[in-house]
């Protein structure tokens, strides 16, 4: 018996949501505007109790507030206590740290996400995006998802991080294991870890035996204060940059890939004015932005007038503050060229997304690429298109077609 069929259908997302329920990962946006304007904090007993705040405020009241939220754990699932999330370093720091060692844990990460370093890997990601191109090149019909957005992030992340880029299929699964399975039992879901932890250590004993000049190398010679870091802690930060850096840009990638199929006055426009991709790319992140992020409520805790009580989990949606009507004009409608944008698809608070120049550029040049080699594309079968579920949401299965 698959998930979905051990779950039952939601039918009051205000009272009893769920971000893996099939009609939210299908479109969650008439959902989210529903509970905005009704019932703007949702509340479900799934998963031991949990809060979706809908409005942009509430969104960034949670994000920025640190003395009634901890982040030790970022991933809703039915396990709230496993072994390796205590605060304030959690398992995975700095996404999950808390203060003060937070500050210190995205100190040591920062420098290799500043714009110098990820300027320098472009021409990288141009050449890798091409070579995934090259092998639809002369295919009047193929799939944009399978075949080319699922493939940018994995090889990026995987040279920065000094892995095999044999082993990308292997990074796909560990996403999927840790954003999209959440709903598996806990006796089910831990056992499937221990090839993830295995395989990480090894790259840590292969990157300590054969030094290199990687991120992982980085990881276990910087030192703070005149020690360096506990191998619990480079490990963590290893499977973060490592999942993170690739659903969320995979998804970021295939969403606009989605959107130009079906928008081809949009596609028209970056194709003639390439100078607009910057400014397209902020959209393309604030109306399709792909990432939601939990918090933990640390004690009881009146939040607008609704009960919060202690380890429930909170969901920030950081989207659907994206569509907020009270912070952008037009929240629900893509405006190419809109001008001013602060959106919140890396995050608010302390926590903003570390890689979104990386992001930024990869998505840029993804988008650039594509349409240079292919200036008309559409859907074709707009049924086909798959989403990813969870916290992280983009499309997987995108089906194009090339327009002469």
């Amino acid at each position: 018996m698959s998930l979905d069929e051990l779950k039952a259908p939601v039918t009051d997302f205000a009272t009893d949501w769920d971000h893996t329920d099939p009609a939210w990962v299908h479109d969650p946006y008439p959902i989210w505007e529903k509970l905005r304007t009704s019932c703007p904090v949702a509340h479900t007993d799934r998963y031991g109790g949990a809060w979706f705040p809908t409005t942009h405020q509430m969104v960034s009241d949670v994000a920025n507030d640190t003395e009634h939220f901890t982040s030790r754990l970022v991933v809703i699932t039915n396990n709230k206590y496993p072994p390796n999330a205590e605060a304030p370093i959690g398992g995975a720091p700095p996404i999950t740290s808390d203060p003060p060692f937070h500050q210190f844990a995205r100190r040591v990460i920062l420098p290799a996400f500043a714009p110098g370093p990820v300027n320098a890997l472009e021409d990288q990601v141009r050449a890798l995006c091409r070579k995934h191109l090259d092998t639809v090149a002369g295919e009047d019909a193929f799939d944009a998802g399978l075949r080319y957005a699922q493939y940018i992030s994995p090889g990026v992340i995987s040279k920065m991080l000094g892995f095999p880029e044999a082993d990308e299929e292997l990074f796909r699964d560990f996403v999927h294991l840790v954003l999209d399975l959440v709903d598996l039992p806990i006796h089910e879901r831990g056992p499937l870890f221990v090839p993830m932890a295995e395989y990480f250590s090894a790259q840590i004993e292969d990157h300590l035996a054969h030094p290199r000049d990687d991120l992982t190398n980085y990881l276990l010679h910087v030192e703070f204060n005149g020690e360096r870091l506990s191998m619990e802690h480079v490990r963590g930060t290893m499977v973060l940059v490592l999942v993170a850096g690739i659903d969320t840009t995979w998804s970021a990638i295939g969403s606009a890939l989605w959107h130009l199929a079906h928008h081809p006055s949009d596609l028209a426009r970056l194709v003639a004015e390439p100078e607009l991709m910057p400014v397209a790319v902020e959209e393309f992140l604030r109306f399709y932005a792909p990432v939601t992020m939990a918090r933990l409520v640390k004690d009881d805790f009146d939040f607008y007038g609704w009960p919060m009580k202690k380890d429930d989990w909170v969901l920030l949606g950081f989207p659907a503050a994206n569509r907020d009507p009270e912070m952008f004009s037009d929240a629900d409608t893509f405006v190419i060229d809109r001008a001013l944008n602060r959106h919140a698809a890396f995050g608010l608070g302390i926590h903003r997304c570390i890689g979104s120049n990386l992001a930024r550029m990869e998505l840029r040049v993804a988008l650039e690429e594509f349409i240079a080699r292919f200036p008309k594309f559409e859907l074709t079968d707009p049924t086909a298109v798959t989403w990813a579920p969870g916290q992280v949401r983009g499309p997987r299965s995108i089906p194009v077609r090339v327009v002469a």
